[in-house]
């Protein structure tokens, strides 16, 4: 199986559920800006589309079940979306993503799931000189950090020594200048970028 590594890395999302698919390829895109996502709603649709083009697959049980040797044969790029925590309901093979939990929960799974596979950018084609920019100041840095971490704006205050006034203008600073309106997104920002720990969210 040859692999296009060249240009934008390419992630396949391969789910009947529409809805389902365009949540999962918002977040994978907030976690890797430069990447490519693309949806499918069937097996089909991706092999009529150079299936093997693609980094990683991410494919819901009723796609997988009937089509198991397609994905057996890629099973180190094949992620399987699940509706359970429970291993014993899990694929056993494959790696598994539980989609049924809160977002938080689920921004921590796929930040671990990157990291264990990418970390500092590992089998990935280099990310365009302009996203490893600093964009931040240091103490946005800081307050950034602390949000992503739970705090509200009155500690984040209380532990940098700082108006709670500053905290709120640091944290419309911040969301401003990367564009992000959720803290969700924030973290992903914050983890991919070295900034917090993935233990600490």
């Amino acid at each position: 199986m040859k692999q296009i590594t060249a240009g934008r890395p390419k992630v396949a999302i391969i789910d009947t559920n529409t809805l389902a698919a365009l949540g999962l390829k918002a977040m994978l895109q907030n976690i890797i800006p430069y990447m490519t996502v693309d949806t499918f709603g069937s097996l089909a649709e991706l092999e009529a589309n150079t299936p093997d083009s693609y980094f990683h697959y991410f494919v819901s049980m009723d796609i997988v079940l009937p089509h198991r040797p397609f994905f057996t044969a890629r099973r180190q790029k094949t992620i399987v979306l699940t509706l359970s925590l429970d291993e014993h309901s899990q694929m056993s093979e494959f790696h598994s993503l539980c989609i049924n939990v809160p977002e938080k929960e689920l921004v921590r799974s796929l930040l671990s799931l990157e990291q264990y596979a990418h970390g500092q950018g590992r089998h990935l084609p280099p990310a365009p000189s302009i996203l490893n920019r600093k964009i931040l100041s240091d103490r946005e840095i800081e307050v950034m950090s602390l949000i992503v971490q739970g705090y509200i704006n009155k500690e984040i205050a209380d532990r940098l020594n700082i108006g709670l006034s500053t905290v709120i203008t640091h944290r419309k600073n911040i969301m401003d200048k990367l564009g992000m309106r959720s803290v969700s997104a924030l973290t992903i920002y914050a983890v991919m970028h070295g900034y917090v720990d993935i233990n600490k969210i």
